[in-house]
């Protein structure tokens, strides 16, 4: 089993007047941050790469760092007391690959991270992006935006999963996601769904009806 071990990395080279890349500006969308302080803030960063399965994170590994992803597709996932392999989410484009309670409770993840597709990534380790979150008032602002939407979606997808039908679900991902349910393996879209293979190809089939 391959892991973050083989990540091959190198330092972003930004300075203050240089092209940011598109992945952070995505990510660090936020009005307060200056284009001084974007760069500084992708300067953190290192590019990684990671080749389709390897591991960015593993159960029982404590987190280090997180991953801006420019490219690809990531999927995290537990196993149920039965030993199934469950999906708890995916990340994919200008999004962000991270374990919130491994990485800042420094404790040891209760989930896997690997990649679906090829990865290309930007990670910046928690030191720095401490000390950045200290020295940057607006960074400090987008960090806790971005806790509380990731906070609203967790809580959004808890109650779909009592209130809404397979189908709902479905169509909700579809409209979202669209790109994920091209790249990622069905059987994975159906373990995230709280659904079986056979469950999801009927829905799709119905779907595509329609």
């Amino acid at each position: 089993m391959r892991n973050a071990g083989n990540v091959r990395a190198k330092s972003a080279q930004y300075k203050t007047k240089m092209t940011i890349a598109p992945t952070f500006e995505k990510i660090y969308d936020s009005t307060a941050l200056t284009r001084h302080e974007l760069a500084q803030i992708a300067a953190a960063h290192q590019s990684v790469t990671f080749t389709k399965g390897e591991y960015l994170l593993q159960r029982g590994q404590v987190a280090k760092s997180y991953f801006c992803i420019e490219q690809g597709l990531v999927r995290s996932y537990v196993y149920d007391y039965e030993g199934q392999d469950i999906t708890t989410g995916f990340v994919g484009d200008a999004e962000i690959a991270i374990d919130v309670v491994s990485l800042f409770q420094q404790v040891p993840a209760m989930e896997n991270m690997h990649a679906i597709t090829d990865i290309v990534a930007w990670k910046i380790d928690y030191p720095v992006f401490q000390q950045l979150f200290l020295e940057i008032p607006a960074f400090s602002e987008w960090g806790r935006t971005w806790m509380a939407q990731s906070l609203f979606r967790c809580k959004q997808r808890s109650v779909s999963m009592i209130t809404d039908t397979a189908t709902q679900r479905y169509l909700t991902l579809q409209q979202r996601h669209p790109r994920l349910l091209l790249q990622a393996p069905l059987k994975h879209v159906a373990s995230y769904l709280g659904i079986t293979d056979t469950s999801l190809s009927r829905i799709r089939k119905e779907v595509a009806k329609h």
